[in-house]
């Protein structure tokens, strides 16, 4: 099935902590978008649940923020790495910190550091 969404996704393995209200199980993300991402793992919660995440971006800057779950799939643990998309899709929240370099990462914006955030803006 084709993908319908308009949404760019950054596909991407990050490294992450979730958990609910405090980080502590290790995962990776499999995609990344402005305000959402995928994360593959056999430890769900149910959607609906606030999830705190710790994301280690490639240049080792740490991005704090709340997320909810919005979907799970469960697997067996043995079958993960055979089953797409098996883990949770998880919508951001609100950021705790590091929203800049987080939206410098997905956009691949090159916002100088202490810069305010600006997302582009589409030509006429």
């Amino acid at each position: 099935m084709a993908e319908k969404r308009i949404i760019k996704r950054v596909r991407r393995r990050l490294s992450l902590r979730f958990g609910q209200g405090k980080p502590v199980r290790m995962a990776f993300t499999e995609d990344v978008t402005d305000d959402g991402m995928f994360i593959k793992t056999t430890n769900l919660y149910r959607p609906g649940t606030q999830i705190a995440i710790e994301l280690i971006l490639p240049d080792e800057r740490k991005v704090n923020l709340i997320g909810m779950v919005r979907w799970s799939k469960k697997v067996p643990p043995n079958m993960i790495h055979l089953v797409k998309k098996a883990g949770m899709g998880v919508k951001i929240l609100r950021f705790v910190d590091g929203e800049e370099n987080f939206m410098q990462f997905v956009l691949g914006t090159q916002t100088p550091p202490g810069k305010p955030y600006e997302q582009p803006v589409a030509a006429p």
